[in-house]
């Protein structure tokens, strides 16, 4: 029989029935969570290279241990047995702390996600969840928040310029890409009623968030891929323009710790993106037809598949997609993105009142405002424009171009392009070295001058 509490009944959230645990089962919890997202980050980077390696026609990890399984151990041991090497000009103190502010609020958001349902453990009734907060998603993104100054910070204090370019790229894309991500938010909330990642899940009962938000759903995925920093939005540690970004100058564990932050924000992202838009540990029809589908541990199985899905989806955009251009990416997350939710923000809202004012149902809804949104998203998308390209370059300034050799050339589009008709400029004439010239000064001469005197010496000085 499925166990519930009196307040998971009334608005979904199950913060009195976690209210109840004594420490030492909160303890084991955090234990738990702390282990397992280890795992799930070894695991994920073993999953990463034998997908990729299959994409790319070539077997991946297999000789450590069954499948290669022991791969990503093996590699997390070497991180923690390499010496640890500190450049000269680095400040220390922020040096050592940059990774450590990066990992630790990684571990801190997958608190607030429920793993499943109300359970019975070791004799206590409670939730596969740490903690229920009123805020809950606010703390997700405040957390995530964090992460930023500790790559920031790294970048900074390695003194370094690539490092410093990496850490300056993330801060500018984390923060246009939490934006975004934030305001993907705000049509869940308006549906849901609560911030709480719990009642959030209850309130999908009925069905998924996902089809009555995919405007929401769609730019929360791609937000979640530039809030992670994974390709092809992986420009702050770009190894064909910064090396390897704001950690070049990392190694050891100082490096893993950044590794694994990496990774464990794919998983919480993945994780929130499960539990505000898919229904989070509910199970997918046709299976939820079941009667305890969605009852005891059988709920961390659906959550523990949605994640793996979410998983298996970032591997796949890394393997098939090159990386975006950093005006390319920005001016997606700021032109694109940001308009696009506060316009869905809008039509969300005013849905909402009709369907809780008035007497039409969520379904005469969404024909009313859809079926017209859709014409105008057709009419614009293929409204022809008034000019050709052609006719825009050739009224390029004439000034501007001028007549002569050029470096570079205008900028025709949203990146600077160098012109067909490039013409490197020569390079300026160089002094004689000091050994050729005192050679030179060496040789007999047929009459000698002033300016001939001090070569000579200067030649007699090299010589001796």
């Amino acid at each position: 029989m499925p166990m519930h509490s009196p307040a998971a009944v009334q608005d979904g959230s199950v913060a009195e029935l976690l209210a109840g645990d004594p420490v030492w089962l909160m303890l084991i919890k955090a234990v738990v969570i702390f282990a397992l997202l280890l795992l799930l980050t070894l695991f994920m980077i073993w999953f990463e290279r034998r997908v990729v390696g299959r994409m790319q026609h070539r077997p991946g990890p297999n000789q450590h241990g069954p499948f290669g399984l022991l791969q990503s151990l093996a590699d997390a041991l070497k991180l923690i047995f390499k010496e640890g090497l500190m450049p000269r000009m680095v400040d220390k103190v922020v040096y050592i702390a940059a990774p450590i502010l990066c990992a630790t609020p990684a571990f801190l958001v997958f608190s607030i996600i429920p793993l499943g349902g109300p359970v019975r453990m070791f004799g206590h009734d409670t939730a596969l969840q740490l903690a229920d907060l009123p805020v809950g998603v606010l703390a997700a993104l405040a957390f995530s928040s964090i992460g930023i100054y500790g790559i920031v910070l790294g970048g900074w204090s390695s003194g370094s310029t690539y490092p410093l370019l990496g850490g300056l790229r993330s801060a500018a894309q984390m923060i246009s890409y939490e934006i975004a991500m934030g305001l993907s938010f705000v049509a869940v909330f308006l549906y849901a009623g609560t911030l709480s990642t719990s009642a959030i899940v209850a309130g999908q009962q009925g069905g998924w968030y996902v089809w009555l938000l995919p405007v929401s759903f769609i730019v929360y995925c791609i937000a979640m891929v530039g809030e992670t920093n994974r390709a092809p939005f992986d420009l702050p540690e770009a190894e064909s323009e910064l090396v390897g970004g704001y950690n070049t100058e990392y190694s050891s564990m100082r490096f893993g710790l950044f590794f694994l932050a990496e990774y464990i924000n794919l998983i919480n992202v993945s994780a929130l993106c499960t539990t505000l838009f898919l229904g989070g540990w509910r199970a997918p029809w046709p299976i939820s037809l079941w009667a305890n589908a969605n009852t005891g541990y059988w709920t961390l199985l659906w959550f523990a598949i949605k994640l793996l899905i979410f998983m298996f989806v970032f591997v796949w955009l890394r393997g098939t997609l090159p990386r975006f251009r950093y005006d390319q990416f920005m001016h997606m997350g700021w032109k694109v993105l940001v308009p696009v939710s506060l316009a869905w923000i809008v039509l969300v809202g005013v849905a909402r009142v009709l369907n809780t004012a008035t007497d039409l149902s969520t379904r005469d809804v969404l024909l009313w405002m859809g079926i017209p949104l859709v014409v105008i998203l057709l009419i614009v998308a293929f409204w022809p424009s008034g000019r050709s390209d052609d006719e825009q370059n050739e009224d390029v300034d004439e000034e501007f171009l001028g007549t002569g050799p050029r470096v570079i050339g205008p900028s025709l589009a949203d990146f600077p392009v160098p012109p067909l008709d490039l013409v490197v400029p020569s390079p300026p004439p160089r002094r004689v070295p000091v050994a050729a010239g005192a050679r030179t000064a060496s040789a007999p001469s047929a009459a000698g001058d002033a300016a001939g005197a001090p070569i000579e010496n200067g030649g007699d000085d090299v010589d001796s």
